[in-house]
């Protein structure tokens, strides 16, 4: 009599759903997350323990650190202007305004 010996190999296309269940379940896992803990999905103008300054004259923007001074040719934002993610209400407004030398808002030239 004869006999085979008979190896079950599990098939390649059974890893395919199994991965994707995984991947589905972490993705899961990171938007109830972020939901749960209130995290905005919007990217902040600057970082912890910076605030943004703006260019004089120009559209430029830039983070100083907490406790310290603009850096120089930049200024604070006019209280109550300042934006606090890219591309709420007061980034977009100061794409087109700045603050001149006098402290004075201004409207930006085009193309500059």
């Amino acid at each position: 009599m004869r006999t085979t010996l008979r190896v079950h190999r599990p098939s390649a296309t059974r890893a395919v759903p199994a991965t994707r269940s995984v991947r589905g379940l972490v993705l899961a896992c990171v938007a109830a997350a972020a939901v749960l803990t209130g995290c905005s999905m919007e990217e902040a103008t600057c970082g912890g323990g910076e605030y943004p300054v703006l260019s004089v004259g120009g559209t430029g923007s830039a983070c100083a650190p907490n406790g310290e001074e603009p850096p120089e040719g930049y200024t604070r934002y006019p209280e109550g202007k300042v934006p606090e993610h890219v591309g709420d209400k007061w980034d977009t407004y100061w794409q087109t305004h700045t603050v001149d030398e006098k402290g004075k808002i201004v409207e930006v030239p085009e193309g500059r």
